[in-house]
């Protein structure tokens, strides 16, 4: 039986580079027999945590910021492997994936009445510059996250060059997502 997947996207540009990137991971993932549920972030209500300390106090839901964060809980705690997908502006993150990815911080706290069922995750980014220093903030946050909640990491694919929306087009990491999917 195959993996639960959460690929949780960032970007505000509709059907450019990273959600292409995001549905050639997703491709080789269900050709292998996994089930992939996509979230994109950039479309949803999600404000980043406000640091209240509230989570949890309901006794059921994880925050007490009700927004569309929980759409994305209930996949937290099902899903197995987390593949996180963003474009990089000014060396980091969208807003809209960091906002989103702030509020697992509830999922972190002891007295939390569920835990993320993750377990894996990955990294799928695109930008426009051809320089590795531009993308290597991002992924070392990425890792200090993976390695700080215990998650196996899955891999990183950085594809460089890919400014215009359809640029990713004929871009190798069309297939090394599609490859990444199918080897989890």
């Amino acid at each position: 039986m195959g993996k639960e997947i959460l690929v949780l996207t960032g970007s505000p540009r509709r059907r450019g580079n990273s959600d292409q990137l995001a549905d050639a991971f997703i491709r080789g993932a269900v050709e292998s027999g996994h089930r992939a549920h996509k979230f994109e972030a950039a479309y949803k209500n999600i404000s980043g945590c406000r640091g209240c300390n509230m989570c949890w106090s309901s006794g059921t839901d994880p925050c007490v910021v009700k927004d569309d964060f929980y759409e994305l809980a209930p996949l937290l705690e099902s899903c197995e492997v987390s593949v996180f997908v963003s474009p990089v502006y000014f060396w980091g993150f969208t807003a809209q994936l960091k906002a989103a990815w702030d509020r697992f911080y509830a999922y972190g706290k002891p007295e939390g009445k569920k835990r993320f069922a993750l377990k894996e995750s990955a990294l799928l980014l695109t930008l426009g510059d051809t320089e590795d220093a531009t993308w290597r903030h991002a992924a070392g946050t990425y890792r200090d996250i993976a390695e700080y909640l215990g998650w196996k990491d899955r891999g990183i694919i950085a594809a460089k060059g890919v400014n215009n929306k359809m640029d990713i087009q004929r871009h190798e990491a069309l297939g090394q997502a599609e490859a990444l999917g199918r080897s989890l």
